[in-house]
């Protein structure tokens, strides 16, 4: 059972987790052992309640398919153990990641203290840039 929060929890039956051999170092050990965790969740098949599939739908993030399925490969540790763990909170973090509410920008104009300060420091830099230029004889 994964829990997200107090109300919301995803069964171990609905993610499906494969052992596969991992990539990179590890010498004669990486071809023998299957230490990586292939993750796949289906979000529209899940116990999820329908704000957090709605959510995780419409979120553009690489490890979501088209299909609306949670792809994620863990390979950080040496053990399938601590992979396995590691591609749980990866998918919890993905799926409360998705329910945070972003705060409303409000649009702000520059003060006119603020403009008048830009405006200055530019005929400065203007003004040293045409020092710089060739002195006429």
């Amino acid at each position: 059972m994964l829990t997200l929060s107090n109300k919301v929890a995803i069964p171990e039956s609905e993610i499906e987790l494969t052992a596969i051999r991992a990539a990179g170092k590890g010498g004669q050990n990486v071809n023998k052992v299957s230490s990586a965790i292939h993750l796949r969740f289906d979000i529209a098949a899940s116990s999820l309640p329908d704000a957090y599939k709605t959510r995780l739908m419409t979120l553009s993030d690489s490890r979501i398919s088209k299909d609306g399925v949670i792809v994620i490969k863990a390979q950080n540790y040496r053990t399938q153990e601590l992979n396995r763990e590691d591609a749980l909170e990866r998918l919890a973090a993905l799926i409360k990641g998705a329910m945070v509410e972003q705060k409303k920008r409000k649009p702000t104009r520059p003060t006119k203290a603020s403009q008048r300060r830009r405006v200055e420091s530019k005929k400065r830099k203007s003004h040293t840039k045409a020092l710089r230029g060739k002195v006429a004889p």
